[in-house]
C-alpha cells in the first residue's frame, strides 16, 4: 500500500475513533484502526467490538492495499505533522512509513486478518433526523449514566422507541440509573413516515461515539435492524450492537396529575445548587429541599466539614414538603436545560420531582428523593 493524503481530512476523524480505539480489551487489534487503500481512496475502520465505523475519504492511491495501525500513534502523527499532505507507505513485514525526507516515521503494523468484522447490515429502513437536534436529545439522556460495574443491561443502555403521540410521531429515549431519569423526545410532522419496531437498548457508550460523529448542522439517517442500531452520515457509518433486556416501565414516573408547579430562574437555581453541594461527599450527598409558602430552602450538612443553607424566594402556594435530594441530580439536569426558567413538578414527599425546561416539552427528568 502506498498512499498520500491530506491531512486535515482525517486530523479529525482519527481523533472521534480514539473513544472507540482507547477503550480497554484484552485484544491489541482493537486499539488499531483499519485502513484499506482502493482506486477511489481510502477506508477507515475502527471497533471496540461493541460499535463499530466505517469512513470513506480522498486519497491518493498509488498501490492498494490494507493494514492495522495504532490508531492513537496514528492520529497523534497526523495531528502533529507540519505539512498538509502525508505521505504513507508500506514496507516489509507490516512495516509502515510515514512523512517525507524532513518528518519520518518507521512504525509496526499488524495483520488486518486479525481485525473484527464490523457487521454489514443491509436493507436498514431508515429514516432521517436532524444532526443538532439529535446531539442534543442524546446529550440530554447521557447525564444519567451507568456505573463501571453495573451489568443490568436497562442501567447500561438508553431506551429508544418510536411512538405515536395524537396525531404526531415521535422517537423516545429515555434513560435510568435508579436514582433518577431522564427523557427526551424527537418530534416529527403527522406525515412522516416513521418504520415503526419495537423498543430497543441503545449502550451508553455507543451513544458517547455517536455524538462525537453528529455535526451541528446537517441531517443523519437512523435504522435500527437484526438487533443492530445504524447511524449514517454522508461517508461514515457507525453501528451499534443493541442490548438484551428489558427496559422497566416508567410512564407513572412522569404521570403528573395531583401536584404543584413552581417556576425558578435557571441561573439562581443551579449557583444555589452549587453552593449547597460544596459540603458534599461520598458518605453525605443529600441536601434537604424544604418548600413553603413561596419560600425554598436548601440546606445541607457534613459532620466532618459543617453545614451550609440558603433560602429562594419562589411562587409556591401548597402545602410545605421537606424532602431530601441529591443536588448534584439537579445540577446535571439543570445544566443541559436551554431556556431561562426550570419548572420543578412536586405531588408528594416521597414522589420524584420533575424537572422540565419551560421553553422545551420535549425534555424531562425525575429525581427520585433519598432517605436521610
Amino acid at each position: 500500500m502506498k498512499i498520500s493524503f491530506n491531512r486535515n481530512e482525517l486530523v479529525d476523524v482519527l481523533s472521534k475513533v480514539q473513544g472507540l480505539t482507547g477503550r480497554k480489551s484484552n485484544l491489541a487489534i482493537t486499539e488499531t484502526v483499519l485502513i484499506k487503500a482502493l482506486d477511489s481512496g481510502i477506508t477507515l475502520m475502527a471497533t471496540d467490538l461493541e460499535t463499530g465505523f466505517e469512513g470513506s475519504y480522498p486519497a491518493e492511491v498509488e498501490t492498494e492495499g490494507i493494514i492495522a495501525i495504532n490508531a492513537k500513534k496514528l492520529y497523534e502523527i497526523v495531528r502533529d505533522y507540519p505539512n498538509e499532505t502525508l505521505a504513507l507507505n508500506e514496507a516489509d513485514n507490516r512495516w509502515l512509513e510515514i512523512g517525507d525526507r524532513k518528518v519520518f516515521y518507521h512504525i509496526v503494523g499488524m495483520n488486518p486478518d486479525d481485525f473484527p468484522d464490523v457487521p454489514q447490515v443491509e436493507e436498514v429502513p431508515f429514516f432521517e433526523v436532524d444532526s443538532r437536534k439529535l446531539k442534543g436529545m442524546i446529550e440530554k439522556v447521557l447525564i444519567v449514566g451507568g456505573s463501571s460495574d453495573e451489568k443490568r443491561a436497562h442501567m447500561l443502555g438508553v431506551y429508544f422507541e418510536r411512538l405515536t403521540d395524537g396525531d404526531q410521531k415521535l422517537i423516545r429515549m429515555v434513560s435510568t440509573d435508579g436514582s433518577r431519569l431522564s427523557l427526551a423526545d424527537y418530534r416529527f410532522a403527522s406525515d412522516f413516515d416513521l418504520p415503526e419496531g419495537p423498543g430497543v437498548l441503545i449502550p451508553k457508550k455507543a451513544l458517547q461515539e455517536i455524538n462525537r460523529f453528529l455535526e451541528p448542522v446537517g441531517n443523519v439517517r437512523i435504522g435500527v435492524k437484526d438487533n443492530h442500531l445504524v447511524v449514517k452520515k454522508e461517508a461514515e457509518t457507525i453501528i451499534v450492537r443493541l442490548l438484551e433486556g428489558a427496559f422497566p416501565k416508567y410512564a407513572e414516573i412522569i404521570d403528573r396529575q395531583d401536584g404543584y408547579i413552581i417556576a425558578v430562574e435557571k441561573s439562581n437555581f443551579l449557583m444555589t445548587l452549587k453552593r449547597m453541594s460544596i459540603l458534599a461527599s461520598d458518605d453525605y450527598r443529600a441536601a434537604i429541599f424544604d418548600f413553603s409558602a413561596s419560600l425554598l430552602s436548601i440546606s445541607a450538612a457534613n459532620p466532618a466539614l459543617g453545614d451550609s443553607k440558603e433560602d429562594m424566594e419562589i411562587e409556591y402556594e401548597g402545602q410545605s414538603m421537606k424532602i431530601a435530594f441529591n443536588p448534584r441530580y439537579f445540577i446535571d439536569t439543570v445544566n443541559v436545560v436551554k431556556g431561562d426558567t426550570v419548572l420543578l413538578y412536586l405531588s408528594a414527599e416521597n414522589r420524584p420531582c420533575l424537572v422540565f425546561d419551560r421553553d422545551d416539552d420535549s425534555f424531562l427528568s425525575a429525581i427520585m428523593p433519598m432517605r436521610v
